[in-house]
């Protein structure tokens, strides 16, 4: 019969179990999970994603964490150093272990740290690739996934190995003999001169966190631009700057492609407009540049629009760093040779007489229009 605790029940023991080991979790292989934790929520959060915090735990899950629970895993056990004497030194009460005069055991600080950084940088791309044979891919979701998989498997074998040890063998992070090494030398040093560099150190220390955390936090925006431009579809499907339609016939669609990519560091309101013009055009020289075949054609010195009539009119809202592709279909409403059609990009609503000289960004086409 179970207890009134329920302590006979399987589960529940397996539940005290579990909850017993993670209150004894080294305080290191606990740091580690709490990262992973908190990255995952940083990447993946609507709001917090958007922050510098995403930044500063991303960088350290990628650069140390990985790396740090496989390196615990691997040395459980604390770094001994050997002892070296004599053997008119050593007594028969002497209990001196036969592996410690033999030589170092497990690693120390130092190195367990390089190798963590090391490890990391090798684990992560070993990770990515395999993902990349996999359908998921290289993505956020399945690379987060898959390193925080790996990590909390680490941390569990780091645990057990460790567990398994003498608690003097076990390797564990000395915070409070730093904590009270530092107190010490910080608020009871020997010396003036010792005084004086401890409070150039914490000045220093202050001055390179207040700058590091400026930049994360206000990071330097680049050049601020939105990309405006005309796509086609290949017979595959995918979109290419190629092949654009230049013949039509009078209220016959064919299709194109707008695409807009915003790049301003900010949420932009886009509005694009569509005109078909008739165009008398001549430079200086009095040569005529016509060219049917390309939407990046240079626009002469002179022009008089003899005639223009909008086609469609759309909006799009945009983030930093986003893009936006609409597929329109064209259908000119009047015929001609070498007529322009012309797209005109707007942040914010287009003024009453849209026109290449007020528009933020414009593109054009030189079809012909048949009845």
């Amino acid at each position: 019969m179970a207890g009134a605790d329920g302590s006979h029940n399987p589960l529940t023991r397996a539940a005290l179990g579990l909850h017993r080991g993670i209150r004894q979790l080294p305080a290191d292989l606990a740091a580690a999970l709490a990262v992973v934790a908190v990255t995952d929520v940083a990447a993946l959060a609507p709001v917090i994603r958007e922050t510098p915090v995403r930044v500063v735990f991303g960088l350290a899950f990628v650069l140390f964490v990985p790396g740090y629970a496989f390196v615990a895993a691997l040395f459980p056990e604390r770094s001994v150093t050997p002892l070296l004497f004599d053997d008119e030194d050593r007594t028969a009460n002497d209990e001196v272990a036969d592996d410690e005069i033999a030589g170092d055991r497990g690693i120390d600080g130092l190195e367990r740290v390089a190798l963590s950084f090391g490890l990391s940088i090798a684990i992560v791309p070993l990770i990515g690739l395999v993902l990349n044979f996999t359908p998921w891919g290289i993505r956020l979701v399945p690379i987060l996934l898959s390193l925080s998989g790996f990590t909390i498997v680490a941390v569990a074998v780091a645990a057990y190995r460790r567990w398994d040890l003498p608690i003097e063998e076990r390797f564990r992070v000395p915070y409070r003999e730093w904590v009270a090494a530092g107190r010490a030398e910080l608020f009871a040093p020997a010396t003036r001169t010792d005084a004086v560099l401890n409070v150039a150190l914490v000045a220093s220390v202050l001055l390179a966190t207040s700058s590091v955390g400026y930049a994360v936090l206000v990071p330097q925006q680049g050049e601020q631009f939105s990309e405006f431009y005309l796509l086609t579809e290949d017979d595959d499907g995918e979109l290419v700057a190629d092949n654009y339609p230049t013949e039509f016939t009078v209220d016959e669609g064919r299709p194109l492609v707008v695409g807009i990519g915003n790049q301003e560091h900010e949420r932009t309101n886009y509005t694009v407009v569509s005109q078909l013009q008739r165009v008398r055009m001549a430079n200086s020289s009095s040569a005529v540049i016509r060219s049917s075949n390309s939407s990046t054609a240079t626009a002469p010195v002179s022009s008089t629009v003899e005639r223009s009539e909008r086609l469609a009119t759309f909006s799009t809202t945009l983030g930093h760093n986003e893009s936006w592709h609409n597929r329109y279909t064209v259908a000119p409403t009047f015929e001609g040779q070498d007529l322009r059609l012309l797209f005109l990009l707007y942040r914010g609503s287009p003024p009453e007489e849209p026109s290449i000289d007020n528009a933020y960004r414009e593109v054009h086409l030189w079809v012909n229009v048949t009845a």
